[in-house]
């Protein structure tokens, strides 16, 4: 959150969280192989703090369970975010948050890419291909002061 900085967008929307997963004993067997699916996804990031608003991405409607596409055979993870306006200087910083947590919490077999929702930020091809960039986003955990801030929109808020 901007300490005393001027908020970009004052006054967001805020929606109404979805409720908890509810877990069937097939899910609670470890003797059972089940595939990660959408919803699973959706469970890890919808809790992600906005970095400027004491909120979650989830009520701000910057992530959306019908933007998170999982491919078990082939590894893949795909997450659309859409910043609460169209200029968010925070989206690449919600990008790379998003992208850390499934790093951190999925299997190295998956390929995870994040990405804006089309035509939802004005430099949204300059923000998708910093998150494409692998260097760049190891780069990016490797300073300090910006691990700390994407460690702090991590860390749980008690939702």
């Amino acid at each position: 959150m901007a300490g005393g900085a001027r908020l970009e967008n004052a006054n967001p929307l805020i929606f109404q969280r979805s409720g908890e997963r509810l877990l069937t004993a097939t899910d609670e067997d470890e003797d059972v192989a089940d595939p990660f699916d959408d919803r699973e996804i959706f469970d890890l990031i919808r809790s992600i703090n906005d970095p400027e608003h004491p909120l979650s991405l989830e009520e701000l409607n910057v992530v959306e369970q019908m933007r998170v596409n999982v491919n078990n055979q082939e590894s893949t993870v795909s997450v659309e975010f859409t910043p609460t306006i169209p200029h968010c200087s925070m989206a690449t910083l919600i990008g790379l948050s998003i992208k850390v947590k499934l790093l951190r919490s999925l299997p190295d077999r998956f390929k995870i890419d994040v990405h804006i929702t089309p035509g939802t930020h004005a430099s949204e091809d300059a923000v998708n291909k910093q998150l494409a960039d692998k260097e760049r986003v190891a780069a990016a955990l490797e300073n300090a002061q910006l691990l700390e801030v994407v460690n702090q929109c991590l860390s749980s808020r008690g939702l």
